[in-house]
């Protein structure tokens, strides 16, 4: 298998993932800046021109991160990052969906609809107007994860699974441009502190 990787939070998901599976694949950088990405060449392998995408053994492809990472974890399923039985897995999945679509879709696409303009408004559609609400909206379902995390060290549980990779990345893409933690939301900044601190982190 081989990964091809760039900047941003959703190839930085899949790289932590990896990195606490312990499965090292070899990866090839893309430079989404210079929209290599957007490039017959690459649109061959995965036609939504994203980052990241999966090049498996037989010679097909996977992207979405989700899919990447549930592909991962069946061919790799220890340690379970996903589930070890069918109500750990279905509890892990929820967890994913709510902080995927309630936190990190609005909070990626207020930041291509504000800071990231330039770069994004020649390759989508771009509402520069919504990008305040949806950076607040962002922090809005933060707060009220806050309140679901109360006594418990991860996300969906005790352990930690790919919804805590998932939103890790994309707060700690958030910080970088203009999408800082509210510092009121104790046990989300906590959790933060506790994920920064994984040697998967820096992957």
């Amino acid at each position: 298998m081989k990964l091809y990787t760039s900047v941003g939070p959703n190839p930085h998901v899949v790289r932590m993932f990896l990195a606490e599976k312990g499965v090292d694949l070899p990866m090839e950088e893309i430079d989404i800046r210079k929209a290599v990405n957007r490039q017959p060449e690459f649109l061959a392998k995965n036609p939504a021109g994203q980052s990241p995408c999966l090049e498996l053994d037989n010679g097909s492809y996977i992207s979405e991160i989700t899919a990447i990472c549930e592909y991962i974890e069946d061919q790799h399923p220890t340690p379970a990052l996903i589930g070890k039985n069918a109500e750990e897995k279905a509890n892990t999945r929820m967890w994913t969906r709510r902080v995927d679509l309630n936190i990190c879709e609005p909070l990626a696409a207020g930041f291509r609809f504000g800071e990231g303009l330039k770069m994004f408004e020649g390759r989508m559609r771009c509402l520069p107007e919504a990008s305040a609400g949806l950076k607040a909206i962002a922090q809005d379902r933060l707060t009220w994860l806050d309140e679901q995390m109360t006594g418990r060290d991860f996300i969906a549980g005790d352990n930690i699974t790919l919804a805590d990779v998932l939103l890790f990345c994309f707060i700690d893409f958030g910080t970088n441009v203009g999408q800082p933690l509210n510092s009121q939301n104790k046990n989300v900044a906590s959790w933060f502190d506790r994920m920064k601190g994984r040697p998967s982190a820096g992957a």
